[in-house]
């Protein structure tokens, strides 16, 4: 290691140390300890060297939560690689395009999630089946080896450790690349500011190829604690979770928290160990919550993947409405269109400085002289800051409009080039409308190719075919002609003023 560096793999060693024989993790039906965990991590590295894979190389894992992820990130870290978690909802040609992006010396994808790599290029690549043997694919557990693994990359902390792919600005989804440096500050914060201990327990039901699945382990493994790692979000298994294991924290995006307090109400559970939530709900959610579990408190914030996580976080309780204050050790502004600071109270964009701030998006020179101009990360997020410093989230810029369905990032362009393949359609408007389950969802206004037509069923059909079905509409208006300016464009705003209920 270099001099000033300190990397995910010192944290997994220093609790090994520390809290040894205190869980890391339960997953695949199985208890892990801190002390396990350092072991399991040196012996996936001796394999994962074996496969070749060196300093600055790609990993790329397409599974559902388990044990596999934690490893990886782990062994990654001693190596000096990085890790490209995918998100197992694309469709096949977008991850074709996520591989082919950061070309990975290894893919470790799950058997059943196999045909999503149906059109990817995999002939430089070593690929192992993250289960049993599959098609051909050797299970990553022979990746798993005994022996004497070799020495820790050197590295500085700076150095990037993940890839996550971020909704599709322009219509293809960009690589944020996230250092060990910033991940870590992330995870220190959150932990600082929910008073972690090495007794708290994660309940993990966020996805880990999500930013903010991430983030929460991280956190958990700032203070010593344990994650319980849930395959998949299951209202029953988080209840049971809680009541058996001590759930203390859990993170939420609509319709979780609900879904949770249904289940808990069925099974008679006052979710007493659970004390902390953090993400995004509805407002009557959020008042059941409290209702239900005046014991625990829930966090809200603001952040983003280029981010490594929130760079504003507080009880909902301190200032209702906003996205709290930033984090210790950053800086949050809002700037005009010139980058000039605003005062306090004036709603522009926020920007951000601070080593959680990503090292940019992979191999995207272009966009990244732009969103990291001035010595700002620029969010593409308009908001505004009062007078005690809480940041409150104003929406979307223009040049980043952007639909959150369930917590997911969802981008009109990528949605409106694919509703543009069909040859029914002239033209598409995609924006986001409220959405009492999901908190938003897609909304497309079609001009109809004159002489065509087509169901609106279909039509949400043939983008769920093609792009992530959590992208696809869920609503779809056709009419003649959308409304155009003067200079011949679509207008955008005259068709959400007309279609945006």
């Amino acid at each position: 290691m270099s001099l000033r560096s300190f990397t995910l793999f010192d944290r997994i060693e220093r609790n090994a140390r520390l809290h040894g024989q205190r869980t890391a993790y339960r997953a695949d039906g199985v208890r892990v300890t801190h002390a396990e965990y350092a072991q399991r991590v040196q012996r996936l590295s001796c394999g994962l060297a074996a496969a070749g894979v060196s300093t600055g190389d790609r990993i790329a894992i397409v599974a559902h939560n388990g044990a596999l992820y934690l490893d990886l990130f782990g062994a990654a870290a001693r190596l000096g690689a990085i890790v490209v978690p995918v998100n197992w909802r694309l469709a096949a040609d977008e991850v074709a395009h996520v591989l082919a992006d950061t070309a990975p010396r290894v893919v470790i994808a799950a058997p059943d999630l196999l045909a999503s790599l149906a059109n990817a290029d995999l002939s430089a690549m070593r690929t192992f089946s993250a289960g049993v043997d599959a098609a051909g694919w050797p299970a990553a557990a022979t990746l798993y080896r005994d022996g004497a693994a070799p020495p820790p990359a050197v590295i500085d902390d700076p150095a990037g450790l993940l890839i996550v792919h971020t909704a599709a600005v322009g219509g293809k989804a960009r690589g944020a690349l996230l250092s060990h440096r910033g991940l870590l500050e992330g995870a220190a914060r959150a932990a600082q500011g929910w008073r972690l201990t090495p007794q708290d327990v994660h309940v993990g039901v966020l996805p880990l190829f999500h930013i903010a699945g991430i983030a929460m382990w991280m956190a958990l493994q700032a203070a010593g604690g344990s994650t319980i790692v849930l395959p998949r979000f299951d209202p029953k298994a988080v209840v049971e979770a809680i009541e058996r294991e001590g759930g203390s924290v859990m993170g939420s995006f609509p319709p979780m928290l609900a879904g949770v307090l249904d289940a808990a109400a069925a099974a008679g559970s006052a979710l007493k160990a659970l004390r902390v939530v953090s993400g995004l709900e509805s407002p009557e959610t959020l008042a059941r919550f409290a209702a239900a579990c005046p014991h625990a408190e829930f966090w809200v914030g603001y952040g983003q993947t280029e981010t490594s996580g929130s760079i504003s976080t507080a009880r909902l309780s301190e200032r209702p409405g906003s996205a709290g204050l930033p984090v210790d050790g950053h800086v949050v502004a809002i700037v005009d269109d010139e980058d000039h600071p605003l005062p306090t109270g004036a709603t522009g964009e926020i920007v951000v400085r601070g080593p959680m701030v990503f090292l940019g998006y992979w191999q995207r020179d272009p966009d990244n002289a732009f969103t990291l101009r001035n010595g700002w990360h620029h969010t593409g997020d308009m908001g505004r800051l009062d007078a005690d410093g809480y940041l409150w989230y104003m929406g979307r810029s223009p040049a980043k409009e952007l639909i959150k369905p369930g917590g997911e990032n969802v981008y009109p362009a990528e949605v409106e080039r694919t509703l543009a393949e069909h040859p029914a359609v002239a033209a598409a408007v995609v924006f986001g409308v409220p959405d009492a389950q999901w908190g938003e969802a897609v909304k497309a206004v079609c001009e109809a190719t004159p002489g065509t037509s087509v169901a609106s069923e279909a039509l949400i059909e043939f983008v769920g075919q093609r792009i992530a079905r959590y992208k696809k509409p869920k609503h779809v208006v056709f009419v003649e002609r959308l409304p155009r300016t003067a200079a011949g464009a679509i207008d955008r705003a005259a068709v959400k003023a007309a279609h945006g209920g």
